[in-house]
């Protein structure tokens, strides 16, 4: 008996390696006090904000 193969619609492993590309090049000559005010400006601009609540 063959496996069912089902074609993929949503690929998260590319969708994890784009954003990580992403914030790699966004970041990358930031001192350490830049990047920690960028990660707190990410999370008060994203919906993770309401959820440390």
């Amino acid at each position: 008996m063959e496996p069912i193969k089902k074609e993929k619609t949503f690929d998260a492993v590319k969708m994890m390696r784009g954003i990580r590309d992403k914030i790699s090049v966004e970041t990358q000559n930031m001192t350490f006090a830049e990047l920690k005010e960028y990660i707190q400006n990410q999370i008060k601009d994203s919906k993770l904000e309401t959820l440390k609540k």
